[in-house]
């Protein structure tokens, strides 16, 4: 089995539930296994900031899946979970991006491994630190990546939200990756 790091994100609805369902969702594939789940991260929005605050969090899994099946599995997750289309950067139910994929390296029209803009998101790499600060991304660390991040743009611009993360995890206790 490969291993995956993925990202998830909502800012509309119920959010914590969107997240909870998403990770149900990937969980109950025979094909994929949650390994670890960070903490859920309150976050204000990035590339288009004129809207409500995210809740974010990183999940690692194992996969029997390709990269590219395993982003058309994630897709079909959002779409499931009513995700529409709207603009780019802008509100959404769901979001699960695929962060980096067993040293993968990839640069295709559907698919960059690792993903092209995660060192820039602080929202990313600090969730991401928590359940792999020793994974490395572009030549450096993830936890060092998120120190030198959180310094540029402030620690209240991503701070964990206690609520939010029980409610998680209390709802992914009965499956096999928590």
């Amino acid at each position: 089995m490969a291993e995956a790091a993925i990202s998830l994100g909502s800012n509309l609805g119920d959010r914590a539930a969107y997240l909870a369902a998403a990770l149900q969702a990937i969980d109950a594939r025979p094909d994929c296994a949650l390994v670890a789940v960070s903490s859920v991260y309150r976050t204000l929005p990035w590339g288009k900031t004129d809207q409500g605050e995210f809740l974010n969090l990183c999940a690692i899994i194992e996969t029997r899946l390709a990269p590219l099946a395993l982003l058309d599995v994630v897709k079909g997750i959002e779409r499931t979970l009513g995700r529409t289309e709207r603009e780019r950067w802008g509100p959404r139910e769901i979001d699960i991006d695929l962060l980096v994929f067993d040293g993968v390296t990839q640069d295709s029209e559907m698919l960059t491994l690792p993903h092209p803009r995660m060192a820039e998101r602080l929202f990313v790499l600090a969730p991401l630190a928590e359940i792999a600060p020793g994974l490395v991304v572009a030549g450096q660390r993830v936890d060092e990546l998120a120190a030198a991040l959180e310094t540029k743009v402030g620690a209240g611009d991503c701070a964990i939200d206690a609520e939010a993360s029980a409610r998680i995890r209390s709802e992914l206790s009965p499956i096999r990756g928590s």
